[in-house]
């Protein structure tokens, strides 16, 4: 069976997206600053079809590695976009990300309200599942094969997944920011994930990275 697992970028105090959050300002007020260590790697240029890139090699080698290796994404409808209730089939919403999304494998998007597939250039299709969070994985399991479905956020969404003790790895990537509000990965979880261990812990001028498996 795949293995469930998550990267994310976090600032010292925890959070993972700033404070004001909105449709201009997805990451919220300084979010962009949790992700600049990745915005410098080579890896990520090219997925964007961009030139350049001169990251440090410890971080060029989780980026390649996590790019590399999903076989299929879940994350929440916030995650999506910042469209609330039923979709608008008028003025349909595909995502942040424009026409060829940087996820290339197929997406499982958790809501309340169902919607048909939605094909997007570079080989990501969008699923729309109602039927909560095992549904999801189930689904997405069977789409990545032997390959690791991979929780694109957000927030609430890896926190259901770590309530239900599906989660295998956790990739935490933390910069030396301090946001003092926000989104936090951790919170409502109870007293924190249990059952991890710290399993690689290295560093780079500009991001910690640490990686924990379930014992």
């Amino acid at each position: 069976m795949s293995k469930l697992r998550f990267s994310i970028s976090m600032s010292v105090d925890g959070y993972m997206a700033g404070p004001g959050q909105s449709r201009e300002d997805p990451l919220g007020k300084r979010g962009l600053e949790l992700h600049e260590w990745v915005f410098k790697l080579r890896s990520w240029n090219e997925a964007h079809g961009r030139e350049g890139g001169g990251g440090d090699p410890v971080d060029e080698r989780f980026a390649e590695a996590w790019s590399a290796g999903s076989g299929a994404y879940i994350m929440g409808r916030n995650m999506f976009g910042p469209i609330r209730g039923a979709w608008d089939g008028a003025e349909p919403w595909n995502g942040w990300w424009g026409d060829d999304p940087p996820y290339h494998t197929p997406v499982f998007v958790l809501t309340h309200h169902a919607r048909e597939p939605v094909e997007m250039e570079g080989g990501t299709t969008f699923h729309f599942v109602t039927g909560g969070i095992e549904d999801a994985l189930e689904q997405a399991r069977a789409a990545a094969g032997s390959k690791p479905v991979s929780i694109g956020g957000g927030a609430s969404t890896i926190q259901q997944y770590l309530r239900a003790g599906l989660v295998d790895e956790m990739l935490l990537h933390v910069v030396p920011v301090l946001l003092g509000g926000g989104e936090r990965l951790f919170d409502d979880l109870g007293g924190g994930p249990e059952g991890f261990e710290c399993v690689e812990l290295v560093s780079s001028a500009a991001v910690t990275h640490y990686t924990y498996a379930r014992k």
